[in-house]
């Protein structure tokens, strides 16, 4: 789209809550970030909310959607049964050019096929992918696939890694972001066939940071800006280390609440474990973008709260503004000798 301000059409009907999480979400992501809406579901339950929201400077429409993805509906049935479900009615408005992006909180495997398939692939990327920011000890850092594509080829796990970059580039604001590739050993022969065939294509890359094999250890040193792997390893890491950081929590907290000692340093300690809670709380960005496709797709957890619809949204604001989806074209175009030869190649 030519326009100067960025339109995301939400999927107001996606996630546990629905319009009463989604809607103030989204608004308040529009009045935060200069953005317009388009809200896209039932539009007596979305003029329900709107009515309870002070909508002063908040531009926005609401296109009606008469069905609804339901969470553990397959994702083929929904892309053949309910074409007017919001989900795929909000994708149909970034293919026709109506938006740049779409966020929803619903079904994610629906929300992944229906980008596919509906709003389609940027040229030459074979498997769009879910990208999740990580915190660690420096900046954060973006790792991909965490779970669109669980079996991948030496080349797919290539393209992860450009697109990764460009998008590091522009939501984490590095300029050369250093891409690592998830292994069992930083030796460039440790790993399978797959992440060894997969080394030597980031290694010739264009225009990529690109500094070898990484541990699991490596993730939150921040010694690596991006982390590579398919969307099985990624999947388990990302909820390996979601349920590491509650459980550390839970004992922490239980720790600090034993003994009257305890108490007064929890108390004086305070405003610290406040921004440790900020810093760990996934709502800070609010959802996975799924990169490769042509436009702007934020997944969000189905559970997700106010907060992280609104950084979902505003996020999508944010590569909308920065040209995110025109970096990633121009960094597969200009690898796509090196993707051509990966595809070639006996696997």
């Amino acid at each position: 789209m030519s326009n100067s301000v960025p339109v995301i059409a939400v999927d107001a009907m996606g996630g546990d809550h629905g319009p009463s999480i989604v809607v103030p979400g989204a608004v308040r992501a529009a009045r935060e970030n200069s953005l317009k809406l388009i809200l896209v579901g039932d539009k007596d339950a979305i003029s329900a909310e709107l009515n309870r929201l002070p909508l002063d400077g908040v531009a926005y429409d609401i296109v009606h959607a008469s069905q609804v993805a339901g969470m553990e509906e397959k994702p083929s049935d929904i892309l053949r049964r309910k074409k007017d479900a919001s989900v795929q009615v909000a994708c149909r408005l970034v293919r026709s050019g109506d938006a740049d992006g779409i966020v929803s909180a619903g079904n994610s495997g629906a929300t992944v096929a229906c980008g596919m398939f509906i709003m389609g692939r940027i040229p030459g990327v074979e498997r769009p992918a879910l990208a999740s920011v990580m915190p660690t000890e420096k900046k954060p850092c973006v790792l991909l696939d965490v779970g669109a594509n669980v079996d991948c080829k030496p080349y797919h796990l290539f393209q992860f890694g450009l697109m990764a970059e460009a998008f590091a580039r522009d939501l984490l604001e590095i300029e050369t972001p250093r891409v690592g590739l998830l292994s069992i050993g930083e030796e460039e022969g440790k790993g399978n066939s797959q992440v060894k065939e997969a080394y030597k294509l980031l290694r010739e890359a264009k225009n990529i940071n690109f500094v070898g094999n990484i541990e699991g250890r490596d993730l939150f040193t921040g010694n690596v800006d991006v982390a590579v792997c398919d969307g099985f390893v990624g999947n388990v890491a990302l909820k390996l280390s979601e349920g590491l950081a509650s459980s550390l929590a839970r004992l922490l907290k239980r720790e600090l609440l034993t003994g009257i000692k305890a108490k007064i340093g929890t108390f004086l300690a305070r405003d610290a474990f406040r921004r440790f809670a900020r810093f760990v709380d996934y709502a800070e960005y609010g959802g996975a973008p799924l990169l490769g496709l042509q436009g702007i797709a934020i997944v969000c957890h189905g559970a997700s709260n106010e907060k992280a619809i609104a950084s979902a949204v505003g996020m999508a604001g944010t590569f909308v503004s920065k040209g995110t989806y025109h970096h990633l074209v121009e960094t597969i175009s200009a690898n796509e000798e090196l993707t051509s030869y990966g595809k070639a190649v006996k696997q």
